[in-house]
């Protein structure tokens, strides 16, 4: 005789495929706004002024195909210093947001003390309050400082502003390592930094990847801060470099997509270098 469980099965089967088959066909939308966007730039950076307003959703055919925006991106300003500029501040903070996150998130997963929830707490606090709030107090400091028009005003800022969230996903991950595997380290003679060092980080670089993509995104696309405390011509990023084709009565739209075209070419390259680890910690994540 058949149990109840096992008859309701085959009913329970077609509800179960249209729930798979809406979720998909969810994520496929999401996919298309995403990507539709990004292909319709660089796609539209290969044609001419007259093809871009004529036919945007048409790819490039031999009669609209041009390099002008390429090459006006070539000649006018120093796109390969605007390239160097946000490459050094992106690569920077990441090592400062993932050396300084990883510390103060072992810090706080393996030692208790009396304000550990409260300072963790506090730092949770940086996710929601947006840094531009405080533009103008940063402002003012930089420029006591003597750091305006320089890439280290950028750098401790985006430092500043990936810390909590750093902070925030390496905890979780660092208290699920093994305390045993710790304690053995310890008592075989390791120093805490080695145990950080040598035991600890290994074990969480899906978490590392995950706080460098969610990181280093912003960063490399972020117009206000390069905008505000380095709009120096030595100090432009390749966000604000882009905005040299805006103008007020003509802007030159083949050299504005093929600057944001180049521009996305280094984040692809990244997120490709991370994105087997960067799926491994969100699924890591979600299973926690």
């Amino acid at each position: 005789m058949t149990s109840p469980a096992k008859a309701a099965s085959p009913a329970k089967a077609p509800v179960q495929r249209l729930r798979m088959g809406l979720v998909h066909a969810a994520l496929v939308i999401y996919t298309l706004v995403a990507v539709l966007p990004v292909i319709l730039v660089v796609m539209n950076s290969f044609k001419t002024r007259k093809a871009i307003f004529a036919s945007p959703l048409t790819p490039p055919l031999p009669g609209t195909f041009s390099l002008n925006g390429y090459m006006t991106v070539a000649t006018q300003g120093d796109f390969l210093s605007y390239f160097g500029n946000s490459l050094t501040v992106t690569l920077a903070t990441l090592f400062f947001v993932l050396l300084f996150g990883a510390m103060a998130a072992f810090a706080l997963s393996e030692y208790r003390f009396r304000l550990n929830t409260a300072l963790g707490l506090t730092l949770a606090l940086g996710i929601m309050v947006p840094i531009r709030l405080g533009t103008v107090a940063i402002l003012q400091m930089m420029v006591a400082a003597g750091l305006v028009n320089t890439l280290t005003a950028l750098i401790l800022v985006y430092t500043a502003q990936g810390l909590p969230l750093a902070v925030f996903i390496l905890s979780e991950f660092m208290r699920g390592v093994s305390d045993d595997l710790k304690n053995a380290g310890r008592i075989d003679g390791l120093s805490e930094y080695r145990v950080f060092f040598v035991l600890v980080l290994p074990l969480v670089r899906p978490a590392l990847a995950t706080v460098a993509v969610f990181t280093m995104i912003p960063i490399w696309n972020d117009l206000w801060f390069p905008l505000i405390l380095a709009p120096g011509e030595a100090t432009k990023t390749v966000t604000l470099g882009a905005q040299l084709f805006l103008g007020q009565y003509v802007t030159n739209w083949e050299a504005v997509l093929a600057a944001l075209s180049l521009a996305i070419l280094p984040i692809l390259v990244l997120y490709a270098l991370f994105s087997r680890q960067l799926i491994a910690g969100i699924t890591a994540g979600a299973v926690k």
